[in-house]
C-alpha cells in the first residue's frame, strides 16, 4: 500500500509498539512503517513510560504479557493519569479475563498471536484512520 498525503499520523504523532519479543515487535515495526507512519517501539513497558514520547502515541500496540509491568497494567496507569491512547492489545496467552478488563479499560481490540496482519492493519485504520 502507498502511503497517502496527508495521513492523519504525522512525524509528530506516532505508533508506539510495546512488546517484549523482538521477532514480533520487529515485524509489526516493519508493517507500520510500510504504510508510511513513525514508529517507535520498546521492549518493556517502564521504557515506554520513560520515554517522553506518550504525549505523541497516536496509538499504543502493546503484548498484554511481559517481564515487570504487564501491558494491561502500563494502559490502566495511562488511563488513570488521562493520557491513554488508543490501544491495541496483543497476546499469545490469551485468556477472558484480561480480554474483559482490557476492554473495559478502553482497548480498541484484543488479539491472539500469531497476528493476522490484515486484522491487525484493520484495527489500526479503524484507530488512525485510512493510510
Amino acid at each position: 500500500m502507498e502511503p497517502v498525503r496527508g495521513d492523519p499520523v504525522t512525524p509528530a504523532a506516532i505508533v508506539s509498539i510495546v512488546e517484549d519479543d523482538e521477532s514480533v515487535r520487529e515485524a509489526i515495526e516493519n508493517l507500520i512503517r510500510s504504510l508510511g507512519w513513525d514508529v517507535a517501539s520498546f521492549d518493556c513497558a517502564d521504557a515506554f513510560l520513560r520515554s517522553g514520547i506518550v504525549q505523541q502515541t497516536r496509538l499504543l500496540i502493546s503484548d498484554v504479557t511481559m517481564p515487570g509491568m504487564s501491558g494491561i497494567e502500563m494502559h490502566a496507569q495511562l488511563a488513570s493519569g488521562g493520557i491513554a491512547p488508543p490501544t491495541i492489545f496483543i497476546t499469545g496467552y490469551p485468556n477472558v479475563q484480561d480480554e474483559a478488563v482490557a476492554l473495559a479499560n478502553g482497548a480498541i481490540a484484543y488479539l491472539e498471536k500469531p497476528l493476522d496482519s490484515d486484522v491487525i492493519l484493520a484495527r489500526i485504520q479503524q484507530a488512525v484512520g485510512n493510510p
